[in-house]
């Protein structure tokens, strides 16, 4: 199993959303977060200078079986994906166990 970690911009949130219900992805945490990034440059807008330096994205953490890694990453990938400095970044690490405690099934079983 492995636990992807995607931080994407909110506007793309509902999309991806959706495309990963659409793979069979139908349980995942996301939340709020707020990050730094490289560009270090504010932008001006009617004569008052912004700071772009913090970044509002949306964090995505979701567990999938090894057999589904590369697919739930590609779809994230296309649908996350606008060409321009911001788009985000993906994480991948391996996951040991997994329980489900309601049914105590354990593994791939509690993931579904």
């Amino acid at each position: 199993m492995k636990k992807i970690e995607a931080i994407i911009r909110k506007s793309k949130f509902d999309e991806v959303k959706k495309a990963l219900h659409e793979t069979e992805v139908n349980f995942f945490t996301y939340w709020d977060v707020t990050g730094v990034g490289n560009e270090k440059q504010g932008h001006v807008y009617r004569g008052v200078s912004y700071s772009t330096s913090d970044i509002q994205r949306r964090k995505i953490s979701l567990v999938v079986s090894n057999h589904n890694l590369e697919r739930t990453v590609e779809t994230i990938l296309k649908v996350a994906y606008t060409g321009s400095v911001g788009d985000g970044k993906i994480f991948v690490s391996p996951v040991e166990e997994a329980y489900r405690i309601r049914t105590k099934e354990k593994g791939t079983d509690s993931l579904s």
